[in-house]
């Protein structure tokens, strides 16, 4: 089969710190192993062509200027270099070659007030026209085609459902080293209830904070609440709670950044319980890396993440305390439950790759070209 030329937008990946530039700097390295050239493609801003590689296509106008020449009909020219385009980053312009778009969720126009305001018209447009313009889109569950249907106007029959995955070395044990230089560093007692995202209101980071605290107070003393991720939009809410809390002596820990992936690895393997009730996801990569760390898991019951778990999570109402904190304790105390979450999980995170989501995604290419 011949090589095919893929233009990749790679601007997430010299962004880096959430879940599109992961799914990104993955496929760019599956992809590569199949038949198939990956071309970075970046836009004229935020210094992001000057950080590609000499192979890259970049593009004269930043993204902002495209989206507007591409509302007029005016394509780019790439077809002489590429034989198509993928948009990973809701960032579709025309162009003269057949253009794929992963579209991760559809938060900004069902939820509107949990992002922010600034440009909020202008943004809403450009991620509309992303699903316009595209030739093809990208869902990573089927409980997101529906939402892509009804807020981007998309035909299903335009959508293909893709997966994304969990890098395989995340099933590897984490050495001893690492474990303990993670554990000294930032203070943590193994056992733990971990969360892992940007603090922003669809992670319901106040509900995890509320749960923990309605935990029985031996519990607590016993199990430090541990919150990792970066502060997000509209988040100040959940800043000051968490606060609080600290000033309250409760063993409520905060980090904001981790110094690397293998430390991250490190504290999610040293967990006791993963808590991710989450209101709203497109796919949820973190659950994955819970899974491939032998972490039991608790999970919204809504949204994408019953399909993302797979009946490896135990699952609650992501708007009941009571709940939440219930399954805090049964799945810190219930050794035979933590075992059949963690064997499961396992399985599931084994049958989910970054290898499976580059073939299923080059299949989607070929059918267009």
């Amino acid at each position: 089969m011949s090589i095919l030329k893929v233009g990749l937008s790679s601007g997430p990946l010299y962004r880096g710190g959430d879940g599109i530039s992961v799914y990104t700097a993955a496929l760019a390295r599956e992809l590569a192993q199949l038949d198939c050239a990956v071309v970075p493609c970046v836009y004229s801003e935020n210094g992001t062509a000057a950080r590609a590689p000499a192979q890259a296509i970049r593009f004269s106008r930043s993204f902002g200027q495209q989206a507007m020449m591409s509302a007029l009909g005016v394509q780019l020219h790439v077809a002489s270099r590429i034989a198509v385009y993928h948009a990973t980053d809701y960032r579709v312009a025309r162009m003269d070659c057949p253009v794929v778009a992963t579209l991760h969720d559809a938060v900004p126009l069902r939820f509107p007030q949990w992002t922010s305001s600034r440009l909020r018209r202008l943004k809403n447009w450009q991620i509309r026209q992303s699903g316009r313009l595209a030739d093809h889109v990208i869902a990573h569950s089927k409980a997101a085609v529906s939402d892509l249907t009804e807020y981007f106007g998309i035909d299903e029959s335009r959508i293909s459902v893709v997966p994304c995955g969990v890098d395989r070395h995340w099933l590897a044990p984490v050495d001893r080293a690492s474990i303990d230089a993670a554990m000294t560093l930032y203070r943590l007692v193994p056992g733990y209830y971990l969360f892992v995202g940007t603090l922003q209101p669809r992670k319901n980071v106040g509900r995890i904070l509320h749960a923990y605290l309605a935990l029985p107070a031996s519990v607590r003393r016993d199990r430090q609440l541990v919150i990792v991720g970066r502060e997000g939009w509209r988040c100040e809410a959940d800043v000051a709670a968490i606060r609080a809390a600290q000033a309250a002596g409760e063993r409520v820990l905060w980090l904001d950044t981790v110094s690397s992936q293998e430390t991250l690895r490190a504290i999610y393997a040293q967990a006791g319980v993963f808590v991710f009730p989450s209101l709203y996801e497109g796919f949820g990569l973190p659950l994955l890396e819970a899974f491939a760390c032998g972490v039991p898991v608790i999970a919204s019951n809504s949204s994408c993440l019953p399909e993302v778990a797979g009946g490896a999570a135990v699952e609650v109402d992501p708007l009941s305390v009571e709940e939440l904190t219930s399954a805090m304790i049964r799945l810190g105390e219930d050794a035979g439950l933590r075992t059949r979450c963690i064997e499961q999980g396992r399985k599931r995170a084994l049958e989910l790759s970054w290898e499976k989501t580059a073939r299923a995604t080059m299949d989607v290419y070929r059918r267009l070209v």
